[in-house]
């Protein structure tokens, strides 16, 4: 049995032949399309036997169960996330804008000569808006008119009495 090697090549060659006309056989038997349009109402049969065969097994109310459990809570928790990003991206905008326009009125400001107001982000002092304290008039500027009020406001003018 002595084979030379040009022997084992066509062996080799021949085996492949088999093999590849062999996968395009199985090829062509489970190529479904095929087999459908080959045999139309016993393909529609098995469908319908399927389908009843699974509606009966409930399996999709299980699987929906499933996922509703599974997915509990999460929407809430993705809806959460939604919203803080948004948050984040619309204040992110908000900020760009108001320091792009205020950058313009302070230059167009400055071009006109008038006072230019604070960037955003810093804020101008807080000033009080407490009334003024009532004036103190000391006890040697207060005189007796008789019976005529008196103005302390630091008038020298009599009030009327009428």
């Amino acid at each position: 049995m002595a084979e030379t090697t040009a022997d084992v090549r066509r062996d080799i060659e021949l085996t492949r032949e088999r093999m590849s006309t062999t996968l395009q056989q199985l090829e062509q038997k489970l190529n479904v399309k095929q087999v459908v349009r080959e045999n139309p109402w016993p393909a529609l049969a098995i469908a319908v036997g399927a389908g009843v065969l699974l509606s009966r097994s409930r399996a999709d109310v299980r699987a929906a169960a499933a996922t509703a459990a599974a997915t509990r809570g999460a929407s809430s928790r993705v809806g959460t996330v939604l919203d803080d990003v948004v948050a984040n991206l619309v204040g992110g905008l908000h900020e760009a804008f108001e320091s792009r326009i205020t950058s313009m009125v302070n230059d167009l400001k400055t071009a006109i000569g008038a006072p230019v107001s604070p960037q955003p982000g810093t804020r101008a002092p807080i000033v009080a808006t407490e009334p003024p304290p009532a004036p103190v008039v000391p006890l040697a500027d207060r005189v007796d008119t008789g019976s005529r009020p008196v103005d302390l406001s630091g008038g020298a003018q009599p009030l009327r009495a009428d």
